[in-house]
C-alpha cells in the first residue's frame, strides 16, 4: 500500500475515485465534484503548483493531495496541509481524508493515516490538528488508533490532536523499560 501524490498518479483512475465521491461527504469536501474531465485535469495542475506554494488562492495553504493505492487499485485520498492559518488551525487541521464507499470498513482509513503523518513528520510538522464530525465514529476511531486525542469539541464536530513529539518521547520510554526489563 503506498500514498502517490495526485500529480503522478493515473489520472483516469484518480478522477474516476473522485467523482465515486459525493461533494461533502463525512465532512470531507470534494472540491472536484461534478467536474468534467478536463476540469479535473487543470485541478491537477493547481495542485501541483499548490503544494510547491505557487498560485495559491487567498486564505490557502500549500498542501500536498495523495491517493492511497493498494495493488494498483485506487481507494482513498488524503490531503496534508503543509501549514495552518487561523481557519485551519480552528476547523479542518492538517490532514483531510476520504475512502471509496466500497472499501470502507477494511483498515484503509488507518493505514492511510498512518502513511499520510510519516509525509507530515518528514515535513517536520511535529503536532497535527484535525477534526472529525461527531456523526462519524469511524473516523475518529482511525485518528485514535493513530495517536490521536480528543482536544475539545463543538456541537458538530471533534478536533483532534497526534503530537508528534510526545508520541516519540513515549515510544522511547518504552523501548527502554523494555530493555531493562529484558536485562
Amino acid at each position: 500500500m503506498e500514498l502517490v501524490r495526485v500529480q503522478d498518479s493515473n489520472y483516469r483512475k484518480t478522477y474516476e475515485l473522485y467523482m465515486s465521491f459525493s461533494e461533502n461527504e463525512n465532512g470531507y469536501m470534494n472540491n472536484v465534484y461534478g467536474y468534467s474531465y478536463e476540469q479535473f485535469l487543470e485541478w491537477i495542475e493547481k495542485k501541483r503548483k499548490w503544494s510547491m506554494g505557487k498560485e495559491l488562492p487567498e486564505g490557502f495553504v500549500p498542501d500536498t493531495t495523495y491517493v492511497l493505492v493498494d495493488k494498483g487499485v485506487y481507494v482513498g485520498v488524503f490531503n496534508l496541509r503543509h501549514c495552518l492559518n487561523d481557519f485551519l488551525r480552528e476547523g479542518p487541521g492538517h490532514i483531510g481524508y476520504c475512502i471509496s464507499k466500497e472499501y470502507r470498513g477494511k483498515g484503509y482509513a488507518t493505514k492511510g493515516l498512518e502513511l499520510t503523518l510519516t509525509k507530515a513528520r518528514q515535513m517536520c510538522i511535529h503536532e497535527i490538528y484535525m477534526s472529525v464530525n461527531k456523526d462519524n465514529p469511524a473516523s475518529l476511531r482511525v485518528q485514535i488508533k493513530n495517536g490521536a486525542y480528543i482536544h475539545h469539541e463543538n456541537d458538530k464536530e471533534y478536533f483532534t490532536r497526534i503530537n508528534e513529539i510526545e508520541k516519540e518521547e513515549v515510544n522511547k520510554a518504552t523501548d527502554e523499560a523494555i530493555g531493562v526489563a529484558k536485562n
